[in-house]
């Protein structure tokens, strides 16, 4: 089948047929933001930091398939004060202390937050009482930290299927827990890979906190979102 023809923010761009919106903005070095969605899990558009609009109507682009002739509109002044909003309800849903946190650096959230230049939160702080949970032999949960995007639920399995971690109560109770049986059969390099999926500091493996200097991390070495803004090499 032939690419599809679409715009986004007036840049013509191309997509092959069944491409989300964000995996073809992506192919055409158009930087969307997201949270939930990772590269290889199904999409859940759970987090709508992603949500783009088109034709009137407001979508997650994780989820959203494009269509020929889309003209999409991204980074628009209205659409970017609603991802700044959603990042600043995570910030004082939770309890984010960045300059102690091991994911410092490495967090996407916090890599948002420099992006959209948040200072001031425009919503009170809710000073949630959680605690950190260290029941798993190698891994630290940190439910502070945690912003309910599910990447641990959707990803972390063992290998006849079982899944490490889950979903447990709803609303404001709702919290990630893991079974200590079933992580504790992960191998170290599994464990990591879980720490890595996480877009914040809420799993780490135990031990290895600040084995990468703060100031030598991914996000400190250049802004989220960069590498695809510079587009391939040529």
């Amino acid at each position: 089948m032939s690419k599809l023809r679409f715009t986004i923010d007036g840049k013509p761009c191309t997509a092959e047929p069944g491409q989300t919106i964000a995996e073809a903005a992506k192919a055409n070095a158009v930087y969307i933001p997201t949270l939930c969605h990772y590269e290889g899990l199904p999409p859940v558009g759970s987090c709508r930091v992603c949500t783009v609009r088109s034709g009137g109507r407001y979508m997650a682009s994780c989820t959203q398939v494009v269509t020929d002739g889309m003209a999409i509109e991204n980074m628009v002044p209205d659409l970017e004060d609603m991802r700044r909003a959603i990042i600043e309800m995570l910030f004082v849903e939770g309890n984010h202390m960045c300059p102690t946190c091991e994911k410092s650096g490495n967090c996407q959230l916090q890599a948002l937050a420099y992006r959209y230049q948040i200072l001031v939160p425009r919503f009170p702080f809710q000073f949630p009482g959680r605690h950190i949970e260290a029941v798993a032999p190698k891994i630290l949960l940190e439910h502070n930290r945690c912003i309910q995007c599910l990447r641990c639920v959707r990803s972390v399995q063992t290998k006849d299927g079982r899944k490490v971690f889950a979903q447990r109560d709803r609303s404001k109770k709702r919290k990630i827990d893991v079974d200590a049986k079933l992580a504790a059969g992960l191998t170290d390099e599994e464990v990591r890979k879980a720490m890595d999926i996480c877009p914040v500091g809420s799993i780490l493996m135990k031990e290895i906190g600040f084995a990468v200097p703060i100031g030598e991390r991914k996000f400190d070495r250049e802004p989220i979102g960069s590498d695809i803004e510079k587009g391939p090499e040529r």
